[in-house]
């Protein structure tokens, strides 16, 4: 399983600007890695998602906010989060898939059920 390690997470006011990292490994070129989104009482929400290829693809609420990129030099997948509303607030984790087969599409990038490994997250919270 790809070694998975979230940082970035804290406590910013509407409007702020964070980035998210998310501590893989060499390998992870060869893997799909998403961000998700979780709060109490929610379904676990997929916000953005890297192929292998270099698709990438956001959830609707996200799009020019948010941008998922790689730096393999550093084996590291970020998430630059921008103009952060209170609804943003939640745990952040970033997960992992080893990509086999056709090209996952958007849907597939950000859908949780496709994803196997989970990093523990990190904590997002968005005050008004």
């Amino acid at each position: 399983a790809l070694p998975l390690a979230e940082s970035g997470g804290a406590s910013v006011q509407a409007g702020g600007s964070l980035t998210l990292s998310c501590a893989t490994s060499p390998d992870s070129r060869y893997y799909y890695i998403g961000w998700f989104r979780q709060t109490p009482g929610k379904v676990r929400e997929g916000v953005a998602g890297s192929s292998p290829d270099g698709s990438v693809a956001y959830a609707e609420s996200v799009k020019g906010r948010f941008t998922i990129s790689r730096d393999n030099a550093k084996e590291t997948v970020f998430l630059q989060v921008s103009d952060l509303r209170p609804e943003d607030t939640g745990l952040y984790r970033c997960a992992s898939r080893l990509s086999v087969g056709s090209p996952w599409d958007t849907k597939e990038l950000l859908d949780p059920n496709n994803y196997v490994s989970w990093g523990q997250g990190t904590q997002v919270t968005v005050s008004p």
